[in-house]
């Protein structure tokens, strides 16, 4: 079993920054991969970001590269996600995901064993 928390969300103005973060436990946190999705009301769940059990590789959704940064801190059980230059259409609930099975299929939300409650993020115009 694994637990994940997210927190850090909230109401921000456009071009503003937050940072996200989602706190692990259960299991040993280096054993496995680690991912944000977010779903906007109406839409999909989406991927937004991952991160390899190592924290040596790290992939993204087009829509979000260069804005945003997913890094993890292993001695912390904790993966952050650093949003930068908001925009209105990121506003979503995030949540953050951890895959046990090292599956590259990083974008398919299936793949994932466990998530956290979400957290919700606001950008304002």
């Amino acid at each position: 079993q694994v637990q994940l928390v997210e927190s850090g969300g909230g109401l921000v103005q456009a071009g503003g920054s937050l940072r996200l973060s989602c706190a692990a436990s259960g299991r040993t946190f280096s054993s496995y991969d680690m991912a944000w999705f977010r779903q906007a009301p109406g839409k999909e769940r989406e991927f937004v970001a991952a991160i390899t059990r190592s924290g040596s590789n790290t992939y993204y959704a087009d829509s979000v590269k260069g804005r945003f940064t997913i890094s993890r801190v292993n001695a912390k059980n904790t993966v952050y996600l650093q949003m930068n230059s908001l925009k209105v259409e990121d506003t979503a609930v995030y949540y953050c995901a951890a895959d046990l099975h090292g599956d590259r299929r990083r974008q398919l939300s299936w793949i994932y064993d466990y998530w956290g409650q979400g957290t919700q993020v606001t950008v304002s115009s």
